[in-house]
């Protein structure tokens, strides 16, 4: 019998796993997932100011919306429908459809203050806080 193989199990899936990491730089994409909006928030005594990567969105494509203390940004991205007749894609990996991400901040942000801009893939956004209110007393009857 001098074609058995001895069997074993943990090096046969340590030897897959090696391989499928290596294999994962040149096989096409296996999976249609977003990247996160990765962003930077820093903060002063009367503003948040954001700074939120979106690549490839387009700006009319951007929306952002505050509620009290939360912030929500969202965009969406659509793939070039150009594409020439006998033409095949052999690589994709860019990620097209709706990307959001919500996040809270210490303080209430004043809504009417608020300004977003967005330049070369970068949405910076200048979040003045809500001026706290003095409390009330109430009298007790």
């Amino acid at each position: 019998m001098p074609h058995l193989i001895r069997y074993e199990p943990l090096v046969n899936t340590l030897d897959g796993l090696f391989n499928d990491v290596f294999r994962a730089g040149y096989a096409p994409a296996q999976r249609d997932e977003p990247a996160p909006i990765r962003f930077d928030v820093r903060e002063t005594g009367e503003a948040y100011t954001v700074a939120a990567e979106l690549p490839g969105v387009k700006k009319d494509e951007i929306h952002v919306e505050i509620e009290g203390n939360e912030v929500t940004i969202s965009a969406e991205t659509k793939r070039d429908p150009e594409q020439n007749e006998g033409d095949k894609w052999l690589r994709t990996e860019r990620y097209f459809g709706k990307v959001a991400r919500r996040f809270a901040l210490p303080q209430e942000v004043d809504e009417s203050k608020a300004v977003a801009k967005f330049e070369n893939g970068v949405l910076e956004l200048a979040l003045p806080k809500k001026a706290a209110t003095a409390g009330r007393k109430l009298t007790v009857q």
